[in-house]
């Protein structure tokens, strides 16, 4: 019988980690690159993004990448309030020194995330960063408990407050491990 708690203690903590492992973003504060780490810099990004209106987001490849036949995709992901993102959309731009895009993010959204591939001329690819995005914050965001940003009253935004206790992505989560946890009781 202790084997059967302890095997679903591990399973819940198991579920719930990815809550714990993305607990540790700071609200408010944007994810830019290290110039001197990446093949372009940043020529116009609208900061901060606000619910309903262009977001304008220009970058210039490097000299020497861009005489080495590199050429750069951007790819973006809105997530809103509720701790829901968007599926990410990857912009195809005709090779050239800038590559500008313009996006409208939702209506209480918490940041756009933004990401860069260097398609290399021998065909190889590289994200930047790797395994995460760059992050502009919204006028009016909502992160662990706290409501921020230039358009927040302190407990909502001016416009479309659907704040709630609980991120979109933990709810589901926690039900998931409850859910488990009965039926593997239940199964013996």
């Amino acid at each position: 019988m202790q084997g059967r708690h302890l095997i679903s203690m591990l399973l819940i903590v198991t579920l719930m980690f990815p809550l714990v492992a993305g607990s540790s973003l700071t609200g408010g504060v944007d994810k830019n690159p290290d110039e001197s780490e990446v093949p372009f810099s940043i020529v116009e990004r609208t900061n901060p993004s606000i619910d309903g209106k262009d977001w304008n987001f220009e970058i210039r490849i490097d000299d020497d990448a861009y005489a080495n036949g590199t050429t750069l995709s951007i790819t973006t992901q809105v997530c809103t309030n509720d701790g829901v993102c968007d599926p990410p959309v990857s912009h195809e731009i005709e090779p050239r020194r800038n590559y500008a895009i313009s996006i409208t993010p939702p209506s209480d959204h918490t940041y756009v995330n933004w990401r860069v591939t260097a398609n290399y001329e021998n065909g190889e690819k590289e994200n930047f960063p790797q395994g995460d995005w760059f992050k502009t914050w919204s006028s009016c965001w909502f992160n662990e408990g706290a409501w921020g940003g230039v358009d927040s009253t302190g407990d909502g935004c001016e416009i479309g407050d659907e704040g709630g206790i609980l991120p979109g992505f933990a709810l589901p989560t926690i039900l998931g491990s409850i859910v488990m946890a009965i039926a593997y009781y239940r199964r013996d």
